[in-house]
């Protein structure tokens, strides 16, 4: 016990004085992204009539665009972290402000236009988040000390989850009744203002010094021999195989919800708030041991994890499982909690990996093929269901419908991410089985042992 207290007390004290200001600006970016990139918008476009393959491009657009993080990486140098960071979310902003008009457009502008306009206003919002975010992680990983990453990492999430799941609230109530368009903007122009106030906390966040010399900007990237490097390498294949594997599920989870309108939008977002007390849940559950066990065992365990809830969602959209309150929101509590251990695990992962020399352009890589990954597997999977049409055949004592082929196809992928990470090489993490004989036996959370049958 106080062997723990004293780590915390020193990670604590590792931490750079202003860090404060970036939890505070991870509440209120949540505030805003999860609204114009979450459930919200894909219930927005369903409104719209759009089609599985449009949400898959609407749910896909965001990691799409990090592909412009490889030109934008050799001009951070000359700019700076904060400042790169900064006009591009302020950028992003205001075509939050622009989203939140479209709505009050249904007068005079058809549902098909209202959607092309919606979806411009997307891209180019995306845009800007893709170039400016490549400074953010090297940011990140030059201002936080490593042994203090993990602890920071998990309460970052749960800063995020939290404020994620109160955005789910206000977006519930916005959205309760018989939902029309003008609430819609209501709740996009709440995403807006609170953009707009998370940029006053970007400005507070610490900035660091560049550490390569101003002239490498100028000089050609060897970007080949860094996706070589063998550590680099097993790292992209995880991100690669977790995107695949991840792609879409939000989205098609609420498509899924929604598809036999027995849920309203409001009741929809109130069970996919859910999720982010999962998130929330990521701190404890990780919080004091995520430096000491390291990623790997983390990763392994949300994977398996992964299978188990994807079994239930198959259950459910195969009828073999009755559709009950409490398993959906148990569902959505897992969905939100391995999610977060994942990324968490992953950025984690990254900043150990990725060397001094280069940083930049490490992360650009690693954001670049994680993200457009993420962006094309859900227009892949949205193909897919609307290929699958009304077509329903039953095998194996399950019906076999457009989502029932979706979840199993996503557990198909996570089997496979579990045979890929178990290629990792992490010289100081603990084993899987560790990992879980700590938090279920020697954790003070082991009295949920007493409730395992006997």
């Amino acid at each position: 016990m106080s062997q723990t207290l004293a780590t915390s007390t020193a990670a604590n004290r590792a931490f750079p004085p202003g860090l404060h200001n970036a939890y505070s600006f991870s509440a209120f970016n949540a505030l805003s992204f999860q609204i114009v990139l979450g459930s919200p918008m894909i219930l927005y476009a369903q409104t719209l009539e759009a089609s599985a393959t449009v949400l898959g491009i609407i749910a896909g657009m965001m990691p799409l665009l990090v592909i412009f993080q490889i030109p934008a990486a050799s001009h951070i140098n000359r700019i700076g972290y904060r400042r790169f960071v900064l006009a591009g979310w302020g950028t992003r902003v205001l075509f939050i402000f622009a989203m939140a008009l479209v709505p009050l457009t249904s007068g005079f502008l058809n549902v098909a236009n209202r959607l092309a306009l919606l979806l411009a206003l997307l891209f180019c919002f995306n845009l800007s988040r893709g170039i400016s975010s490549c400074a953010w992680l090297p940011w990140i990983a030059q201002l936080v000390p490593a042994e203090g990453r993990g602890r920071y990492l998990a309460r970052d999430a749960a800063v995020q989850n939290l404020a994620s799941f109160v955005t789910f609230l206000v977006a519930a109530v916005t959205l309760s009744g018989n939902t029309r368009s003008w609430q819609f903007g209501v709740l996009f122009a709440f995403s807006a203002c609170m953009g707009a106030i998370s940029l006053i906390f970007l400005k507070r966040i610490p900035d660091v010094p560049i550490t390569e010399p101003p002239g490498t900007a100028r000089t050609a990237v060897p970007w080949l021999a860094m996706i070589r490097y063998a550590p680099f390498k097993k790292l992209l294949a995880v991100a690669v195989g977790w995107s695949v594997a991840y792609g879409g599920i939000n989205a098609f989870t609420v498509a899924f919800l929604k598809a036999d309108d027995v849920l309203s939008e409001g009741q929809i977002l109130l069970i996919s708030s859910v999720a982010f007390l999962g998130g929330v849940s990521s701190l404890w559950l990780l919080g004091s041991r995520f430096d000491r066990v390291g990623s790997k065992p983390v990763l392994g365990a949300a994977c398996v994890g992964w299978l188990m809830v994807l079994a239930g969602w198959g259950a459910l959209a195969g009828d073999a499982l009755r559709p009950a309150l409490g398993v959906i929101l148990g569902l959505e509590f897992f969905m939100g909690l391995l999610a977060a251990a994942v990324s968490m695990a992953n950025n984690k992962l990254a900043m150990g990996i990725v060397p001094e020399m280069g940083r930049n352009h490490f992360f650009a890589i690693f954001s670049v093929v994680s993200n457009v990954t993420l962006g094309l597997a859900p227009i892949a999977w949205g193909v897919l269901i609307d290929a699958m049409g009304p077509r329903a055949p039953r095998l194996f004592g399950l019906q076999w419908n457009r989502y029932t082929v979706f979840f199993g196809g996503a557990a198909v992928a996570f089997l496979i991410l579990l045979g890929v990470i178990q290629r990792l090489h992490e010289p100081r993490a603990a084993s899987m089985q560790a990992l879980l004989r700590e938090i279920l036996i020697q954790s003070p959370q082991r009295f949920w042992l007493r409730f395992w049958p006997r």
